[in-house]
């Protein structure tokens, strides 16, 4: 391998394109579009009784979103999350959990509340709304992953309490089940409004500019990028292992879109550079 190289990578932070000032994301950083309606809230006052003395969070944190999306091993097995779109499904079996874990911290830093509308999915992305269907009596709701799990083969879904009562397995345990995207962030969309379907929009991308074989090469070009960007803080250097040592990695990051890191490309005719994902 060449000990000097001119790529592009991607990776998950905020911000806006090339040149340009970089402006802060909105909360609900990965969500695009308009086409989404609130969704109804799980019954309050039995929430309110029950569940722990710990403000619950509304949404996945940034940096926790992005933690959640990264392969994870669990007994050996390799879990590979990945993006959805409203309309996706899957089928399997269902199952729930409730006092054991009742207060307790969940994948995307929140409390579980197992009189709340969630569930645990193993590899969609935290803050999808899925609608569970329970196959064997035809009942459904409609819930917020905010876990990962059940790790149990065979099983897609892991219900509150509060889930498992309204799709009728709060007794049985077990069912078979369809699961359906239907939205985002705690919002359902409505096919009746016209509007587009939500989507997942991808904010991770950046651009690498060079890779060196020395840490001090790296640092001098990373001067040179330093000149053209009006926020230097989002460069960086990073440390990349090869087959035959390390490279060390320069990167402009905080692009919206692919399409917004192949401008930055183009516009400083970057001819060797390519897109990765980190």
């Amino acid at each position: 391998m060449r000990r000097v190289l001119l790529v592009a990578s991607i990776l998950l932070i905020s911000g806006c394109s090339n040149l340009n000032p970089f402006k802060k994301e909105p909360q609900i950083y990965y969500i695009e579009g308009e086409e989404i309606e609130p969704q109804e809230e799980s019954n309050t006052s039995s929430s309110k009784k029950k569940s722990p003395p710990i403000k619950a969070t509304k949404y996945t944190s940034k940096a926790r979103h992005k933690a959640t999306m990264k392969p994870y091993s669990i007994n050996g097995k390799v879990y590979k999350p990945t993006y959805v779109s409203v309309g996706d499904s899957m089928t399997g079996i269902a199952s729930w959990y409730g006092p054991d874990f009742h207060g307790k911290q969940t994948s995307n830093g929140e409390y579980y509340n197992m009189y709340d509308m969630t569930v645990a999915h193993k590899t969609w992305p935290m803050d999808t709304m899925v609608k569970i269907t329970n196959l064997d009596n035809g009942k459904s709701v409609v819930a917020r992953i905010n876990d990962r799990g059940p790790f149990v083969p065979g099983r897609v879904v892991d219900c509150s309490y509060a889930v498992a009562k309204k799709i009728g397995i709060d007794k049985k345990g077990l069912c078979n089940v369809r699961l359906d995207v239907v939205g985002f962030a705690g919002k359902v969309y409505n096919p009746k409004s016209g509007k587009p379907k939500p989507k997942v929009k991808l904010t991770n991308f950046g651009v690498q500019v060079g890779a060196f074989s020395k840490m001090d090469n790296a640092k001098e070009y990373k001067k040179k990028y330093e000149k053209l960007i009006s926020k230097p803080q989002y460069l960086t250097t990073k440390l990349s292992p090869i087959s035959q040592g390390a490279l060390h990695r320069v990167m402009v990051m905080g692009f919206n879109s692919k399409e917004e890191a192949q401008d930055f490309i183009k516009d400083n005719n970057l001819t060797s550079a390519f897109i990765v994902r980190d």
